[in-house]
């Protein structure tokens, strides 16, 4: 079985990107219900790839034990698009499908107010 891809939303925030990440369903039922990977795994890992002018950074790999979780790359440089793909994982699943990429302008302090 293959995980993904996950569902990506990215917001923008003060020299920051803002990350929520909805897993994706699984296909297996239990008494007619779907479960959930968290359900099926307890625990996913996940890692974040992102793109800007100056490359590809690959972020440490996080955890999840939730089915919809944000997370909030920090330092980034103001006004710089940045893009970014998840993959999630899990210890006896290697079968992992990256979301597709999506892109946000990190904003600037100053324009905050």
């Amino acid at each position: 079985a293959f995980l993904g891809p996950p569902e990506v939303n990215v917001t923008s925030c003060p020299n920051c990107i803002n990350v929520t990440i909805k897993l994706p369903p699984s296909h297996l039922r239990e008494q007619g219900k779907l479960l959930s990977l968290i359900d099926i795994y307890d625990v996913l890992d996940y890692d974040i790839m992102l793109k800007s002018l100056d490359g590809e950074h690959e972020r440490p790999r996080q955890e999840t034990t939730e089915d919809v979780f944000s997370t909030v790359i920090e330092e980034l440089y103001p006004s710089r698009n940045y893009c970014l793909s998840v993959v999630v994982s899990a210890s006896l699943n290697k079968n992992s499908v990256p979301s597709p990429w999506k892109c946000a302008t990190a904003d600037s302090e100053a324009s905050q107010g």
